[in-house]
């Protein structure tokens, strides 16, 4: 096995935990373990949870940690090799060829080439964090395609020959579990789920995330989103929403809304979902409860 070089001030979990801290990312004991196991093997890092629950967020904070830019390659259903790799400017390919006249133009040169996701982490390892966001949200097809790509980290253009990352580079995969990966990717793959986080944590999140909020209303803003959580909600609210929630109330409360009623106007930044604020609507009273921040 292929073990990547030691990670300057990353000597283990518990460094990677405070380094991610620093980046304003909380993480557990399991999250970094993965994410430092991952790094020190070279391997790919696949993370699952339901949507909101700070895995994209935990990407973006291992690529400041890492002094690294992050690459997004976004799935949707249809994606194919072309979106995710290169393709070539055509237009611009012909306004060099009527330039050009009689003269021999390299049509496949640097300057025609349009790199993607994938193929900007091959180029420059060192540089970047491939995230591949919603891999679950890609067709079969796809999902085989890269498990081809993150066998030996190589793509081949027909046109230029083979690309070879020089190393393996940063690869984060995240999955809303809207269907089941195949069990090849997985195995390719340093894993963990994310669930989301005990209040005790949530409230500390808020607290990092929103200077503004005091700390009786992050406590009682998490106590109100895991009320919430436990409704039949198309689309229940996740960390990000947490925060965004508690930042509202905070500013309706300075306008002079009394608590909870600051919280009860704010409703719509916690859901997004008609149907979900119409099931919640009648039972705001008691979702609010013990909200007086």
């Amino acid at each position: 096995m292929v073990v990547r070089p030691a990670l300057p001030g990353l000597d283990g979990p518990a460094s990677l935990t405070a380094a991610l801290r620093e980046a304003q990312y909380i993480a557990d004991e399991g999250l970094a373990t993965a994410a430092f196991l991952a790094l020190a093997l070279g391997k790919p890092l696949l993370l699952e949870g339901a949507p909101g629950v700070g895995k994209t967020e935990a990407a973006k904070a291992l690529a400041s940690v890492l002094g690294r830019d992050l690459v997004r390659l976004q799935c949707y259903e249809g994606i194919d090799a072309q979106a995710a790799l290169y393709e070539w400017n055509f237009p611009r390919q012909m306004l060099a060829i009527r330039q050009a006249g009689e003269d021999y133009v390299n049509l496949y040169a640097d300057d025609f080439l349009i790199a993607r996701p994938m193929l900007m982490a091959l180029e420059t390892p060192r540089d970047r964090v491939l995230l591949i966001d919603e891999i679950d949200r890609a067709d079969h097809e796809f999902e085989a395609f890269l498990l081809e790509f993150l066998s030996d980290f190589t793509i081949s253009i027909p046109e230029r020959g083979t690309v070879r990352a020089a190393e393996p580079p940063v690869v984060v995969l995240t999955s809303n579990r809207t269907r089941e990966l195949h069990e090849a990717l997985r195995r390719r793959c340093v894993y963990h789920w994310i669930d989301y986080p005990d209040p005790a944590l949530e409230a500390q999140i808020v607290m990092m995330r929103a200077s503004s909020v005091a700390q009786a209303t992050a406590q009682a803003v998490v106590r109100a989103v895991g009320r919430l959580r436990a409704e039949p909600l198309a689309k229940p609210p996740g960390v990000a929403e947490t925060v965004e929630w508690a930042e509202a109330a905070t500013l309706l409360n300075g306008q002079g809304a009394p608590w909870p009623a600051a919280f009860a106007r704010a409703i719509g930044v916690a859901l997004k979902d008609q149907e979900d604020l119409a099931w919640v609507a009648p039972r705001l009273d008691a979702v609010l409860k013990d909200t007086a921040a």
